[in-house]
């Protein structure tokens, strides 16, 4: 592959992963806008692979809490603090697991991988995200993470499988709606991303396999999109401190109306 056009994967993926605007659907969208054939399994599993890494150095003293608590979890002693939280990003992880091999044997994955599709979801789940963020209380924290609000975040998570929605958006829309502050709603966005990552990594990687893609290449995705992610969640978090989440949903909808302006013209299907 071009030099130019694995930077451009590695920065637009690690650059919109944990921000609310969608990573699929950028990634989608630029071999249509660009030209690019598209970049294939093994390129897109190596970028994932690159902010799966940002995000577990960024959220270590979290990840480490939980590694912990797996074995007890797994054990049937849910005793400790980890334990706890190993238990509540397993039952996150379930919805989408299954949606996402529906998903998969039904051929949906590939049918909503569409201009149009995700134009509309990115207006309307933009719009969704700014009346949470508007209407949340905003009070509650991780520690008060429920396995019942566990199970809701992994099935707001589960619709992230449709392109343009926005994993980490969905996901914090549904932190808001049940009133946790904009920080740690996001901090629970991204742990349950961590083990959505690697089960779609997974996936995807039985398919990858025998594909031939330069060990160069891959490489190079892992430590641009590492970079470009670490990046991002650090200002990201940083300005939520301040911030709401309204620049993100007016990014979200200029981008969503200039997609149907292009798809309704006839410019791009």
């Amino acid at each position: 592959m071009p030099l130019f056009h694995l930077i451009l994967v590695a920065l637009i993926q690690g650059i919109t992963e944990f921000l609310p605007v969608s990573s699929s659907g950028h990634l989608v969208l630029l071999p249509m806008l660009s030209g690019y054939e598209d970049q294939g399994l093994a390129i897109d599993i190596a970028a994932h692979v690159g902010t799966l890494f940002a995000v577990v150095l960024y959220f270590w003293s979290d990840v480490r809490l939980a590694l912990g608590g797996f074995g007890r979890m797994l054990r049937g002693k849910i005793d400790t603090q980890g334990a706890w939280l190993a238990l509540c990003l397993t039952i996150a992880t379930v919805p989408v697991m299954v949606v996402g091999l529906i998903f998969k044997l039904t051929g949906l994955a590939d049918a909503l991988r569409s201009a149009e599709v995700i134009a509309w979801t990115m207006i309307l789940f933009g719009v969704l995200l700014y009346v949470a963020d508007q209407r949340a209380s905003l009070t509650r924290t991780q520690a008060q993470l429920s396995l019942n609000d566990a199970l809701k975040l992994g099935l707001w998570q589960a619709v992230a499988l449709v392109p343009g929605t926005s994993r980490s958006g969905v996901t914090i829309t549904g932190a808001l709606m049940l009133g946790y502050t904009r920080e740690d709603g996001a901090r629970i966005a991204m742990l349950m991303s961590i083990p959505t990552i690697i089960a779609s990594g997974i996936l995807a990687g039985a398919d990858a396999i025998g594909s031939d893609v330069a060990l160069r290449d891959v490489s190079i995705v892992i430590g641009l999109s590492f970079v470009a992610a670490l990046a991002a969640l650090s200002l990201m978090m940083r300005l939520l401190k301040t911030v709401s989440f309204t620049p993100y949903v007016i990014y979200r909808l200029l981008v969503g109306v200039a997609l149907l302006m292009l798809v309704y013209s006839g410019a791009l299907s």
